[in-house]
């Protein structure tokens, strides 16, 4: 059996808060994006607005070259930068630079090739990046990757059958024991389906919520608005914490308005007020 866990509330949020804003979008961080596909090139669409809408000031998306000019245009709010097709080419100076300078990276979101997203995530690795979000097919490749080679600022966001992958085995009846196993085994803080893990042992529930979440890209936004709290200068754990319980309820909210039958990018849209909901 597991240690009992925590249960995310609004007062609990209230009591962390969030960092300053500032007056600046530099000082409310910036995100990058790895990710996208010719098949899913809006995944890191999604993730890349979850991420400005929880509050991260500035974006970056880093997408496969065949996409770069179409999400540019589709994107207008972020910097878009194009990486190799290839899995055996490299970052040229300009991604390496922005993903040095970046408060948090999330990659994952989009890749439909195992080869390419290994070699990425090697690459991205090599940087020394802050904080690193891995979401996807990043989960799936992650065990080939030695721990030495990842920041120590790690999060990952699987969803069910990605946190079976991680573990080698089927999910048991007791969701916080299975998070809690996969966070000590890769030393990263974990969110899964609303239970949040971190290495050393804490875990919060998030208990709010409903099944209109599970639709096409919700994970993507989820993802993103992880990476947007990290940004934003918070600890990885709250970081995970506060999108979790900020996506849960913005799918609620959705659902209360207009029943089951949201969509992904209706969910993103929601995370602002739902925020304001929350520390107001």
């Amino acid at each position: 059996m597991s240690s009992p866990s925590e249960v995310v509330t609004r007062a609990l949020l209230r009591d962390w808060g969030l960092p300053d804003p500032g007056d600046s979008k530099k000082s409310r961080g910036r995100v990058i994006v790895v990710g996208g596909s010719r098949r899913a090139p809006g995944a890191a669409l999604l993730a890349g607005e979850a991420a400005l809408r929880v509050g991260a000031g500035r974006l970056g998306l880093v997408v496969p070259r065949s996409i770069a000019g179409q999400l540019g245009v589709t994107m207008p709010e972020a910097a878009v930068f194009a990486m190799p097709e290839d899995a055996g080419d490299t970052f040229d100076d300009v991604v390496l630079t922005e993903l040095e300078s970046a408060d948090a990276v999330l990659l994952g979101p989009g890749f439909d090739d195992a080869e390419q997203t290994l070699a990425t995530l090697r690459r991205v690795g090599s940087v020394g990046v802050r904080c690193l979000v891995l979401d996807a097919f990043a989960l799936g490749i992650l065990s080939e990757v030695p721990r030495s080679e990842l920041p120590a600022a790690l999060i990952l966001n699987p969803n069910k059958e990605e946190a079976a992958i991680l573990l080698g085995r089927d999910l048991g009846n007791d969701p916080v024991a299975d998070v809690s196993e996969i966070a000590r085994r890769f030393d990263a803080i974990v969110n899964c389906y609303g239970t949040v893990a971190t290495p050393t042992g804490r875990t919060w529930q998030v208990k709010v919520g409903g099944p209109g979440l599970g639709t096409s890209g919700s994970g993507d936004v989820l993802a993103g608005a992880i990476a947007g709290f990290a940004a934003r200068g918070g600890e990885p754990s709250r970081a995970a914490v506060w999108g979790s319980w900020t996506h849960a309820r913005a799918g609620d909210r959705l659902a209360a308005r207009t029943g089951i039958g949201f969509l992904a990018r209706e969910i993103a849209t929601e995370l602002t007020p739902t925020l304001a909901e929350t520390i107001g």
